[in-house]
C-alpha cells in the first residue's frame, strides 16, 4: 500500500545508465559548475552529522537561484528520480542521508539574510542562512534569533525548519515552530507553495505546523521569516552540584513547580562533566553526580529575584554547591561546557551515537539509572546531557563504528532508550528527528492506523513519494519485520507497549 512511499518507482536501468539519464536531464537547467556526479565529488555529502550510517547520492545539485531549485524538481518529478534537501548537513538522525539512486539537492548556495525589520522585529531569510548569522546581523538592532541548537555556529534555518528544532533556551523562548511565522518553498512537482504569514494567523489550516518538522517529506524550504526577540538587559546562570541523580532531577521538576520558567535549564551527567571540563575548562564540579545549569534573563530586577528564588529551591532539594555567575564572562564559561558537550564526546571516543526522546520531567532520574544498567546490558559507555527542563534527553552511546558488533549493540542500545522512553509517557524524538534512525522505534510508538494517517499528509504534497522517501514514517511491513527481529532477538524490553 505505500511501497511508492518507501522506495520511488525504479526505472529499468542500472545505476551508470540512470546517473547520465538524470545528469543530462539536469545539465538542461543548471549550469556545469552546479552539477556534481564523479564519487570524488559525490563522497562529501554521504552522510549527516549521523555518521554511522552512510550513502553517495547519485547526483549533487547545487542550485544558485529560485528558478533553478524549481526546474530541479520539476526534472526529477518528470523522472520519476527521488530528492534529498540538504542544508550544512549537521543533523544527527540521517535526515540528510542521499537516496544511492537520487539527487542530493543543496541549498547551501541560499545564505543570505534578505531584510531585517526592527519595527516588527522580524528577518526574511534564505534556507541557507546559519541559525546563529540571524542574531549576529540583528545584534546592532538589539534584538537575536531565540532557538539556539549548539550546532548554531554551523546549523542553517532550513534544516532547523525541518527539525523543529530547539536549544538551550527553549524552555523559555520555544522551538522553531514558536519562532517562525512563514515558510516558503517548492513541492516536489515545482510549485511553489507558502506556509504561514507575517500576521498573526493566517486563513485556512495551519499548514506552517506540519511543514515545520515535517524533515524534507512535504517541500524544500527556500525562505523563511522569523521572529526577533529584544536581547534581555542581564542574564545569570547558577551552576549547581547534586551528589545523587534523583535529587537533581527531583529539583528540575520543583523548579518548574515553583512557577519559575527558567530561560534555561539543563543537566549534565558525570561522565559527561567529565569529559567537558577536560575539553573546554568551564569550572566543572567533577565530583558531583550531576551539574544543573539554570539561567534568568531579563532586568537587573527580575533576575535577582528569580536568582534567588531558583537558589532556594535548589538547596532544598539537596544541591551540594551553588555558584552564580557574577558577569558576562562567567556566565558563559558556564554554558561552554554544555554547548561542547557533543565534540567533547568525540575526543573520548572514536565515534558516538546522540539519542533524542523526551520524557516527563518527573521521570528524569528513572531513565538515567535504566541508561546506567542497559550500559551492563550493552556494554558500551554513555553520557548524558539533557534539556532538563522539558525533559529532552541526550545520551551519547560511545563506540567504534569500525566494529561491527560494537555498531550493533549500539543500535540496540538506542532503541532500548528510546523504548524505555515512550514507556515512561514521552516520545521518541524531541528536536532532532526521525531520519533514518528513529525508524524502527516509530513502530513502538505510533499504530498502523496513525502511520498510515502520516503517509496520507506526504500523498497530498508528494503522491509519488519522491521526496526525502523511506524516512520518517515506517511501512506496514518495516514494523513487522522489526517485531520479528525483536522476538528472534529476546531484545523487546517493555512488552507491554503496543506495537507493529
Amino acid at each position: 500500500m505505500n511501497a511508492t512511499l518507501d522506495t520511488p518507482p525504479a526505472q529499468k536501468l542500472d545505476r551508470a545508465e540512470r546517473q547520465t539519464r538524470v545528469v543530462g536531464a539536469l545539465q538542461a537547467v543548471l549550469p556545469a559548475h552546479a552539477l556534481l556526479w564523479n564519487s570524488e565529488d559525490t563522497t562529501p555529502y554521504e552522510c549527516d552529522g549521523l555518521t554511522a550510517y552512510r550513502q553517495r547520492p547519485l547526483v549533487v545539485a547545487l542550485p544558485e537561484t529560485y528558478a533553478q531549485v524549481q526546474a530541479v524538481l520539476r526534472t526529477c518529478h518528470a523522472l520519476d528520480v527521488p530528492v534529498v534537501a540538504r542544508g550544512a548537513g549537521t543533523g544527527l538522525s540521517g535526515g540528510a542521508m542521499p537516496h544511492a539512486l537520487g539527487v542530493t539537492l543543496s541549498l547551501a548556495k541560499f545564505n543570505k539574510i534578505l531584510k531585517l525589520d526592527a519595527a516588527s522585529r522580524t528577518a526574511v531569510v534564505q534556507g541557507g542562512v546559519r541559525n546563529l548569522a540571524i542574531s549576529e546581523a540583528a545584534a546592532p538592532l538589539g534584538l537575536y534569533y531565540a532557538p539556539d541548537p549548539s550546532s548554531q555556529i554551523a546549523c542553517t534555518i532550513g534544516g532547523n525548519v525541518a527539525e523543529n528544532s530547539g536549544g538551550v533556551h527553549c524552555l523559555k523562548y520555544g522551538l522553531t515552530v514558536h519562532n517562525v511565522l512563514k515558510v516558503k518553498g517548492f513541492t516536489i512537482e515545482g510549485e511553489e507553495v507558502e506556509f504561514g504569514s507575517e500576521a498573526l494567523d493566517s486563513a485556512g489550516y495551519d499548514l506552517l505546523s506540519i511543514i515545520i518538522g515535517s524533515e524534507g517529506m512535504l517541500a524544500v524550504t527556500t525562505e523563511v521569516t522569523v521572529k526577533l526577540i529584544p536581547k534581555p538587559q542581564l542574564a545569570r546562570c547558577i551552576m549547581a552540584s547534586f551528589d545523587d541523580l534523583r535529587k537533581a532531577g527531583d529539583a528540575v521538576a520543583a523548579v518548574i513547580a515553583a512557577g519559575i520558567i527558567p530561560a534555561g535549564l539543563e543537566m549534565m551527567d558525570k561522565p559527561m562533566t567529565a569529559a567537558v571540563e577536560d575539553f573546554v575548562h568551564a569550572g566543572y564540579d567533577l565530583t558531583a553526580e550531576a551539574i544543573l545549569l539554570c539561567e534568568s534573563d531579563g532586568t537587573p530586577e527580575e533576575v535577582e529575584e528569580e536568582i534567588g528564588r531558583m537558589s532556594a529551591v535548589l538547596q532544598q532539594y539537596g544541591a551540594t554547591a551553588i555558584a552564580v555567575s557574577q558577569n558576562e564572562a562567567e556566565r558563559l564559561r558556564f554554558w561552554s561546557g554544555r554547548k561542547n558537550a557533543f565534540p567533547a564526546s568525540g575526543r573520548i571516543s572514536p565515534d558516538y551515537m546522540c539519542m533524542d526522546s523526551t520524557i516527563p520531567r518527573k521521570r528524569l532520574a528513572d531513565i538515567l539509572l535504566a541508561i546506567a544498567e542497559m550500559e551492563k546490558k550493552y556494554q558500551l559507555r554513555c553520557a548524558n546531557v539533557f534539556h532538563a527542563g522539558d525533559g529532552n534527553l541526550h545520551p551519547l552511546i560511545l563506540f567504534d563504528a569500525n566494529d561491527a558488533d560494537q555498531l550493533r549493540r549500539c543500535e540496540l542500545f538506542g532503541a532500548d532508550i528510546l523504548e524505555t522512553s515512550v514507556a515512561m509517557g514521552g516520545t521518541v524524538t524531541g528536536e532532532h528527528g526521525v531520519g533514518v534512525e528513529k525508524l524502527n522505534s516509530m513502530c513502538v510508538q505510533f499504530s498502523a492506523a496513525e502511520n498510515e494517517q502520516m503517509f496520507g499528509v506526504k500523498r497530498a504534497f508528494d503522491a509519488k513519494g519522491l521526496l526525502n522517501p523511506g524516512k520518517v514514517i515506517p511501512t506496514l511491513n518495516r514494523c513487522a519485520e522489526y517485531g520479528k527481529m525483536l522476538v528472534r532477538g529476546g531484545q523487546i524490553a517493555h512488552p507491554d507497549l503496543p506495537r507493529f
